[in-house]
């Protein structure tokens, strides 16, 4: 192992000790270190070497609340649709417009299909929509590490995904932009237990 390589035990508990954290300190996350997290990113592996990833910060209070808005008006729209309760329609607003200004920072993560193959035929071009989805993830699960290594804490969050052309509109963004979620990013104003099953529970050996 490479003497500038970190112990495989520090990355362990790296990867082990990162949380989904929901309650936030109100200080901000400075610039050079949003940079930090965003470059680390774009080191993670994509398929063709394409790296299909997209990255908005939300820093300015008019994008957040303009986001927050249009995401809250299309989800009680898609609920009426459904024919929700109005009581369900108002929790679920209220949870939702929680999530959004818990904390201090808000990256976006997105994909774009410009640079990936085009095939004729629908299901080659679906596989390749997936691979574009996952090189993604594996940019943001990136990103996250990251930030729990600089003492920042991080939460997941996949509403953008349901209503890509409302949060494009929101936040004037390119026509092949595809929002798949929005990381809440700040300095962790809580602690949080997280369980996992074992290993061998979702392994098997062929």
């Amino acid at each position: 192992m490479s003497p500038d390589m970190p112990h495989p035990d520090q990355v362990f508990e790296l990867l082990s000790t990162r949380r989904s954290i929901r309650k936030y300190l109100p200080d901000p996350v400075r610039e050079p270190l949003l940079r930090r997290l965003l470059e680390a990113a774009t080191w993670a592996p994509s398929a063709h070497n394409r790296q299909p990833w997209r990255f908005v910060v939300i820093r300015e209070p008019e994008a957040r609340s303009s986001l927050i808005e249009a995401m809250e008006a299309r989800l009680i729209a898609d609920l009426r649709v459904d024919q929700a309760p109005e009581e369900i329609i108002l929790r679920e607003a209220t949870h939702s417009r929680r999530r959004l200004t818990m904390s201090p920072a808000l990256i976006l993560v997105g994909l774009s299909m410009a640079d990936m193959d085009v095939y004729p035929d629908p299901a080659r071009q679906s596989h390749e929509h997936t691979m574009a989805v996952q090189s993604t993830a594996m940019a943001a699960q990136s990103l996250m590490l990251m930030a729990h290594a600089e003492g920042l804490a991080t939460c997941w969050l996949c509403p953008p995904l349901f209503c890509a052309d409302t949060v494009r509109a929101a936040l004037g963004l390119p026509e092949n932009f595809e929002a798949q979620c929005v990381i809440a990013l700040g300095y962790p104003a809580e602690e949080r237990a997280k369980t996992r099953r074992r290993f061998d529970e979702v392994t098997l050996y062929r």
